[in-house]
């Protein structure tokens, strides 16, 4: 996500570097380090509809923000995405209390889905949601994969849902963006090689553009910004 310790290992559009065992345990040692993050989680928690009752994760790593977002809402079933093995076996062991086969599809029950968002979404597959939500994630894919990815969200989410992405974006300025590593005490050498960083009111004219309402960022810390919108009711 945010940096990466082995300057051995460089990014390539063959190579998807969270396939690796190395890189997934890496993100999972600093993730509850980085700065704010309890800010833009706290804020993204307020635009989870109350009656909501399937929630899609995608990207959920080790399923730090699915569980917050579970305990915000207990009664909803909640379904997350990943495909590295690494991530898989992480959300396995958390939430092995609440998996189908022990809750019977129940209010709280998480089902896994393992799949690389790099690629079109399982749409029929995955059913409708009345949320989706995102942490720091999106920013690993092209931009062209972004603008595609927003639009198969959109198509996901039912009359008024919405949709949560608590983002990784880009500095306007280098000097900015060297700020914001200092701030995480990082050396521009040790950035995360797989960071695809795009500026944030480009994502956010990119979801007025697919159809999204209300778009907006709501929290914002440097790099770190909340953008939601909703799905119209015709």
């Amino acid at each position: 996500m945010l940096l990466y310790e082995n300057r051995e290992m460089t990014a390539s559009a063959d190579v998807n570097l969270w396939s690796t065992a190395e890189h997934a345990l890496e993100y999972l040692r600093m993730a509850d380090s980085i700065p704010h993050r309890v800010e833009g989680e706290a804020a993204l928690l307020e635009f989870i509809p109350p009656d909501a009752r399937r929630i899609l994760d995608i990207g959920s790593g080790g399923g730090r923000l699915l569980a917050l977002v579970k305990a915000a809402r207990p009664e909803a079933q909640f379904v997350a995405m990943d495909f590295s093995p690494t991530m898989l076996e992480a959300l396995e062991k958390r939430f092995a209390d609440s998996r189908p086969a022990q809750k019977d599809g129940a209010s709280g029950s998480v089902s896994i889905v393992a799949h690389d968002f790099a690629n079109q979404l399982p749409r029929l597959d995955l059913g409708r949601f009345d949320c989706v939500v995102s942490s720091f994630a999106i920013h690993h894919v092209s931009h062209e994969r972004k603008r595609n990815l927003y639009a198969e969200i959109f198509d996901l989410l039912l009359p008024g849902g919405v949709f949560c992405n608590l983002e990784h974006v880009s500095s306007p300025t280098i000097h900015l963006h060297h700020e914001f590593l200092r701030k995480l005490e990082v050396v521009p050498e040790e950035e995360d090689p797989s960071n695809k960083l795009l500026d944030l009111e480009t994502q956010l004219t990119w979801l007025r553009e697919i159809g999204f309402a209300e778009v907006d960022w709501h929290w914002k810390w440097r790099e770190l910004a909340l953008m939601v919108g909703s799905k119209p009711v015709y």
